[in-house]
């Protein structure tokens, strides 16, 4: 079944036309509608359209590369060599993925090529797969071969899809003006044109009606895909606000998934917390920590060029570094994209190749970022000073804020203490004494400890049960140092302790409450911890045997995470890959020769298993070369038959030769073949010319 005239060229001038390449279209186009007029042929082997099709993957893979590797999206060679550049570098593959589905029709046209000017006209099916070269060894007769004329047009219309969407419908009505044009010569004659074309005409309302439908559904599934996955993840912390676990009968359960991976850089040591956000004001009815509605603002920070750098104090010095991967669990209305907070270590001043859309700061030390859902980044810290804004002096003087109701019972430990006239350093110890010595860490709250008063649940821990987990002992040491006069914040965060190799894993049970402390000597807020370091045995005591599913499960999520999120070099292990597929082509197109049969001296015929490979004609050639003029590999029939009559010798037989060319030519490569007396004839007029050529010196 042929396609009827210039349809290829139609299809390709609607391709170039939807994809602004038209004057390619035209070109390609022109060149196979001239093989119409055109009546030079070639005699294409199987072997030489196989070459041609590897030629064709081999192109196709090249501009895949190129394309991948030097697209804006990708960050071009240095994202290729250094990883992604941008927030979601998952960006170049679909670029990559549409622009060579886009240059299909210019990629394999050589091998249409090869089809519409060699003689047979046709492709055999074993140059394009492997199953049919197989089977055509050992099976005798026709090779299945085929006009690929067809999925050549549908794939001009395929890859006319993929060009800049304007929301114009030219390319579903052009489409369905070529497909009617298409199929109006195969339809079926048991109807008339009246219904056909009603039929078509209901089939392009229900595809308009379905491209409607899907287009919406496309929209609505990408506004909800991402906010889908980081419901998956879980958000955690509020910028704005911690509601404790203060209070509660039973257990405080977390859980051992791993929720941030950590490696030190440079032989620095790991930070010993990651905060994520910090509180001012506690409401002790609702044992709830607020950050204060002043000075909260978070406020843009810009970054350095390449815009993957970020300096949160632009003169602090930071001697160590570790690379951070967490996960974004909010939402941005803004930018449309995953938004967190990140937990970075104590005295962070600068952030590093962090592919970030935004960065905001407030002035209580938190640190939100906008981009991707996961992050991979390097963090550089050291000690000293941190970008929290120093004690408020307001008239709410927030950080020196003691609740009304809790007063009476941190009076009561305070005089326990028996400070007396101690400075702000031997407050400090006393009070980290006074913790390490007379409570104990807890995870479970029972009605003894919780019921046995009306007393609030962090008065009954100072005063009666003693004994609880790090948001008693942070909120109860933040408020002592207040009613002591001295300023303090609490922290909420992470953990740092479970080493992996030389990396470090942090999972949701690790998260932590501690305090902040004024040090108004050095003028800075230092980390002030008196929760029972036994807590961290305690917690990891808690892992089950079943732990290391979980952890199996927590590095399946976070590959496909640095997937989904372009967080990986998956562009350079992908090209790395393509180099084999590469050589191997180059192989068989260069370096392979091309193999015949050939009939030997007392060896007896093999059974064609092509039509026409025994026709006398080649006994013939056999002969003709061995007096000197051999066919070139891949060299058409004619013009070896006219290089061979060069010589004096065989001049008369010029008229002869040509006119058994032409009956082998329809014998080897004509469907329909010769019918039995030319057949008859071919075989004696080869046989008498072979007999007459032996004579000849």
């Amino acid at each position: 079944m042929k396609l009827p005239p210039f349809m290829l060229l139609a299809a390709l001038l609607f391709w170039g036309w939807q994809s602004q390449l038209l004057l390619v279209g035209a070109l390609l186009g022109v060149i196979l509608e001239s093989a119409r007029w055109v009546k030079l042929r070639f005699d294409v082997a199987e072997e030489d359209f196989r070459r041609i099709c590897s030629l064709c993957t081999l192109v196709t893979l090249a501009v895949a590369v190129i394309i991948f590797s030097t697209n804006d999206e990708g960050g071009g060679w240095n994202g290729l060599i250094n990883g992604p550049t941008v927030s979601n570098a998952s960006k170049a593959s679909v670029h990559t993925a549409t622009t060579l589905l886009c240059w299909m029709p210019m990629t394999m046209f050589l091998f249409l090529a090869a089809q519409k000017f060699s003689t047979a006209g046709v492709i055999p099916l074993s140059a394009i797969s492997i199953i049919f070269r197989r089977r055509t060894k050992t099976a005798t007769g026709q090779i299945p071969c085929a006009d690929i004329s067809y999925p050549f047009f549908l794939m001009c219309l395929f890859s006319a899809g993929f060009h800049p969407n304007q929301g114009s419908l030219t390319y579903f009505f052009g489409l369905i003006a070529l497909l009617a044009w298409a199929l109006w010569p195969v339809r079926s004659r048991r109807y008339g044109a009246v219904i056909w074309t009603l039929a078509l005409v209901l089939s392009a309302g229900l595809g308009f009606a379905g491209l409607r439908g899907i287009g919406a559904l496309v929209q609505a599934a990408q506004s909800f895909d991402a906010r889908w996955v980081n419901w998956l993840m879980r958000s955690r912390t509020d910028p704005s606000r911690s509601l404790t676990s203060m209070g509660r009968i039973g257990r405080l359960k977390l859980s051992p998934r791993i929720v941030i991976r950590l490696e030190p850089l440079t032989n620095s040591p790991a930070p010993t917390y990651l905060r994520e956000a910090t509180y001012r004001n506690y409401h002790s009815r609702k044992q709830t920590w607020q950050s204060g509605k002043e000075g909260n603002e978070f406020n843009l920070v810009t970054p350095e060029a390449g815009a993957l750098s970020w300096n949160l104090l632009p003169h602090k010095t930071n001697p160590a570094a570790a690379q951070i991967a967490c996960y974004l669990n909010g939402w941005d209305q803004e930018l449309k994209v995953p938004q967190g907070l990140l937990p970075l270590p104590s005295g962070c001043g600068r952030l590093e190749k962090l592919p970030a859309l935004a960065v905001r700061t407030n002035h209580v030390g938190a640190t939100m970022a906008s981009g991707p859902g996961l992050l991979i980044f390097q963090a550089r810290f050291g000690p000293g000073a941190t970008f929290d804004s120093p004690p408020d002096v307001s008239t709410n003087d927030w950080d020196r804020l003691v609740p009304a109701d809790e007063a009476p019972a941190l009076d009561q430990v305070i005089a326990e203490m028996k400070l007396g006239n101690a400075d702000e350093l031997q407050m400090r110890r006393a009070i980290e004494n006074f913790f390490s010595s007379k409570f104990t860490y807890s995870v479970w709250q029972g009605r003894d400890k919780l019921a046995t008063t009306n007393a609030s649940p962090l008065t009954r821990f100072l005063l009666t049960s003693r004994s609880g987990h790090c948001e008693y002992f942070a909120t109860a040491t933040v408020l002592l140092l207040r009613q002591l006069g001295i300023p303090a914040r609490y922290a909420v965060g992470y953990s740092v302790h479970e080493a992996h190799g030389q990396s470090y894993v942090v999972r949701e049970r690790d998260a932590h409450a501690w305090c902040l402390v004024w040090n108004q000597e050095k003028a800075l807020w230092e980390d002030f911890d008196t929760t029972p370091g036994s807590w961290v045995a305690i917690e990891a005591g808690r892992a089950t045997g079943w732990q290391w599913l979980s952890d199996a499960w927590s590095w399946v999520r976070f590959q496909i995470a640095k997937f989904r999120w372009g967080q990986t070099n998956l562009r350079q292990y992908i090209l790395w890959g393509l180099v084999p597929v590469i050589l191997i082509l180059l192989y068989q197109i260069i370096f392979r020769r091309r193999k015949r049969s050939r009939e030997s001296a007392g060896e007896p015929l093999v059974a064609p298993d092509w039509p026409g490979l025994d026709s006398e004609f080649y006994r013939l050639e056999t002969k003709l070369a061995a007096r000197g003029v051999p066919r070139q590999p891949s060299e058409p029939l004619g013009f070896w038959l006219e290089r061979a009559l060069n010589e004096p010798a065989l001049a008369d037989w010029r008229a002869p030769l040509q006119e058994l060319l032409q009956l082998h030519y329809r014998y080897r490569f004509d469907p329909p073949g010769l019918a039995p007396e030319e057949r008859k004839v071919l075989a004696e007029k080869a046989r008498t010319l072979l007999t007459e050529l032996a004579r000849r010196p």
